[in-house]
């Protein structure tokens, strides 16, 4: 027998972010999340997206046993500005049962009933900042700070809900010695010089800052053509300054501004944390932040999480200004190997921007949709 139950307490709460810990503390390839981050993620009081969307948490119990979970979003920018009546969901796990996540599609499916919205989609989180997707392929490849693992056997859950493909991403990676500066060295100059650009370098976090907002700007006009983009307000991005900028070195963050100093293009590149976090085991104390900034410090492997391009400026070659200066800052910092974020496999502009570096896809996820 399956029972149901809704998080409502801070110790539900707790539970709901360490079920992972449990369903997979013989994986390889999970990588825990800081389990202090996950909880504020979850709290109206500090994350400002629930100005504008909610969630309701839910946990599924069996003998007495947690054996799921699933988070029940909605984002209600997206179902009143964009019209599209969505009932998000995200944060799902569950164990090799399938009266346990046939009962946790329910609950979703039911709270997106109970608002009179069209379909369910997932698994998502509430912006296109939050991880997204199931995977597919690429089990025995670990995954990274900003991905979601799962094991093989949640595919057939979605299947035998009735859930059907919704949208398809990649994950690429390339060695750093794949990257000929030929393909960008002469073409970043004369770019530079006909559109009067210029690139910015940055030593120290405090001189990112007075760029941020310019930057999620930026990655609002970028990204909006994308399908399910939702616009990050000015109260999130003071939230998501705080949340992700510490976590990146000042040096890979680039920026290419224009004579009057207006932003036009950026690029954000992670530390690979994936091995620190598997060491730190969710806990930043005592010794987690050793593992973090020896990471951030020494690590070979890096991420490029973001890349955007003002829609004035793509087809223009600006990229090639940002890839020649992650080149001499790569080159200095001996990097090995370098990892894309999951990319919407029809976003066919972002592709051609990488096909000179000959990417290798080594893993493939998908949202997974259903009509109610």
């Amino acid at each position: 027998m399956i029972s149901i139950k809704e998080v409502n307490t801070k110790s539900d709460l707790k539970a709901f972010v360490k079920f992972p810990f449990k369903l997979y503390k013989n994986s390889k390839y999970w990588v825990p999340p800081i389990i202090s981050e996950e909880i504020k993620t979850f709290n109206k009081e500090e994350n400002p997206v629930f100005n504008d969307a909610e969630a309701r948490l839910f946990l599924a119990y069996k003998n007495n046993e947690i054996v799921g979970r699933v988070a029940a979003i909605i984002n209600w920018l997206e179902v009143k500005d964009q019209t599209l009546k969505k009932m998000r969901f995200g944060w799902f796990d569950f164990i090799d049962d399938l009266e346990v996540s046939q009962a946790l599609f329910n609950q979703v499916e039911s709270i997106g009933k109970s608002h009179g919205l069209k379909y369910t989609e997932g698994p998502v989180g509430f912006s296109n900042l939050d991880k997204v997707g199931v995977m597919t392929e690429g089990f025995e490849t670990i995954s990274t700070m900003i991905t979601w693992y799962n094991h093989p056997y949640y595919i057939k859950h979605y299947e035998h809900a009735g859930y059907a493909v919704e949208k398809s991403y990649s994950e690429s990676k390339f060695p750093f010695k794949n990257v000929k500066p030929e393909f960008f060295l002469k073409a970043q100059e004369l770019i530079k010089k006909r559109y009067q650009l210029k690139a910015l370098k940055f030593t120290k976090t405090e001189e990112v800052m007075p760029y941020a907002d310019k930057m999620f700007d930026l990655f609002n006009e970028s990204y909006a053509s994308l399908a399910s983009f939702v616009a990050i307000t000015d109260i999130q991005k003071e939230y998501f300054k705080k949340k992700f900028i510490s976590f990146v070195n000042p040096e890979y963050i680039k920026f290419v501004v224009d004579k009057e100093d207006k932003l036009v293009g950026f690029a954000i590149v992670m530390p690979a944390f994936a091995k620190a976090l598997q060491k730190m085991n969710g806990k930043l104390f005592p010794f987690g932040f050793r593992h973090i900034l020896h990471a951030k410090k020494h690590s070979k492997d890096v991420i490029f999480y973001l890349i955007g391009i003002h829609p004035d400026y793509q087809n223009k070659g600006v990229h090639a200004v940002i890839f020649n200066e992650y080149y001499n800052t790569f080159t200095e910092k001996g990097i090995e190997t370098c990892f894309r974020t999951p990319e919407l496999e029809d976003n066919y502009a972002i592709h051609q921007i990488w096909k000179h570096f000959d990417p290798v896809v080594y893993k493939r996820r998908k949202t997974f949709r259903k009509d109610l």
